[in-house]
């Protein structure tokens, strides 16, 4: 996907232009509107680490369920590392997202050696965001 706004490179999420010269993550109106790349759907999750080049782990997925392995967007620093890195997760929530895990299925009395559960966990995730988006998106009373 690519953010363009009259040739400039925006931010994917506020719409706020990004540079890449200088003061990354500084905490200043430049630093926080610095230009960063982001996966819609982490490498990590088929092995890959940018931290830990060459170092193959095993994949959570195989292939990508949502057919985005590899694409990126680009976000302001404050949108990439502020808002999609540490999402508010409050008590009620995460008791809600257990009750949703347990009925799935997807719980775990002890780590089995697979990792399909964790796959689903993250399937899991993705569809209470979609439909949180989906929800708030629709016209009509909240």
């Amino acid at each position: 996907m690519e953010n363009k706004c009259a040739g400039r490179e925006t931010c994917a999420i506020c719409g706020v232009p990004v540079h890449r010269n200088g003061e990354y993550a500084a905490p200043t109106v430049k630093g926080r509107s610095h230009a960063t790349e982001h996966h819609y759907v982490p490498e990590r999750f088929f092995g890959r680490s940018k931290k830990r080049p060459g170092t193959k782990r095993e994949p959570i997925f195989k292939a990508c369920p949502w057919g985005s392995e590899s694409a990126t967007a680009v976000f302001c620093y404050e949108c990439h590392e502020e808002l999609l890195h540490n999402p508010v997760l409050l008590p009620e929530d995460i008791e809600r997202l257990a009750a949703l895990v347990r009925g799935r299925g997807l719980s775990e009395a002890t780590k089995p050696e697979h990792r399909a559960l964790i796959a689903g966990r993250i399937r899991l995730f993705h569809e209470v965001i979609a439909a949180g988006i989906k929800a708030l998106s629709s016209p009509g009373p909240r």
